[in-house]
């Protein structure tokens, strides 16, 4: 019987994406999982699917910053209580950044280098709030993870190579279900394939998958 793999589709605006992420990069949970996390670009499938952001709801704009909290400590994800100066960024160049790096390193390489970076993108936006949309950011941490010439490299492709994919991504994770973030599409070792949405929802997740859920901490309070 194969084992349990989980696909999640991610964007670095979205704090709920970025909770979901740390908790299946960190939690021992999924430590016999195989995981494969795919960039999209939230804004196209939000007006795909004709979509509000939740800041742009009357009420829900407020009570979404405390539910991000909230899953935060929870689960002891590093994350500023406050939102950074001018959220939400446009994340287009970041995004085609991240999938013209899973162009560069193919094969195996592929996720151990998104996610190395995925992981400075992430601390230094919702921890440090750096603006990580901005060109010469956005380089400077590329640079930080993967040297000055495959950062060169990976930036010089975002623009048609990067572009291309992420379309591609974003219809994927439409094609998928994908109305929000995070998504998660998961296979469990008897080959069936069920969707969730929501860092709320990985308790459903797990039992999907037939991973043991700890009764301690966050996980008590998950669907």
């Amino acid at each position: 019987m194969a084992g349990p793999k989980l696909t999640l589709y991610v964007d670095t605006v979205s704090p709920f994406a970025y909770e979901a992420y740390y908790i299946l990069r960190n939690d021992p949970v999924f430590k016999n999982c195989e995981i494969t996390y795919v960039p999209i670009f939230l804004g196209g499938v939000m007006k795909a699917c004709g979509n509000t952001a939740p800041i742009n709801i009357k009420n829900k704009d407020k009570w979404i910053n405390v539910e991000r909290v909230r899953w935060a400590r929870l689960f002891s994800i590093p994350m500023r209580e406050n939102v950074p100066d001018g959220f939400p960024p446009l994340t287009l160049l970041v995004m085609r950044a991240l999938c013209a790096l899973t162009l560069l390193y193919p094969g195996n390489e592929e996720q151990e280098k998104l996610t190395k970076v995925l992981d400075v993108l992430y601390h230094e936006y919702w921890c440090e709030h750096k603006k990580t949309n901005e060109k010469e950011v956005l380089a400077e941490l590329l640079t930080r993870v993967l040297g000055e010439g495959d950062s060169r490299k990976v930036m010089e492709m975002a623009g048609k190579e990067g572009k291309e994919l992420l379309g591609k991504n974003t219809d994927k994770a439409l094609a998928d279900g994908a109305f929000g973030l995070p998504w998660f599409v998961a296979t469990n070792g008897d080959g069936k394939t069920e969707t969730f949405w929501g860092v709320d929802h990985l308790g459903q997740v797990t039992a999907h998958l037939g991973l043991e859920q700890p009764k301690i901490g966050g996980w008590k309070a998950m669907l």
